[in-house]
């Protein structure tokens, strides 16, 4: 299901998009802008997955633990 909204953006992203569109990078304005508000949720998501693990392992890798991770991953 989709719903039509109203929206007002800058001038420079309302060019862009309709760049896009033109360059054949998009179907339409409403697909660019659907687009780049699906991967802003995936990116929030993603952040949100990394606050969870970084809680649960008691924050981000030390220097010798991000070294000692390299080794085993490049082999």
């Amino acid at each position: 299901m989709t719903r039509k909204i109203a929206v007002s953006l800058p001038d420079e992203l309302v060019e862009h998009a309709r760049r896009a569109v033109t360059e054949g990078r998009a179907a339409s304005v409403s697909a660019y802008v659907a687009a780049a508000l699906a991967e802003r949720q995936r990116t929030e998501g993603l952040a949100a997955l990394l606050d969870e693990m970084l809680g649960e392992t008691g924050g981000p890798m030390s220097p010798a633990e991000r070294r000692r991770a390299d080794r085993l991953l490049t082999g």
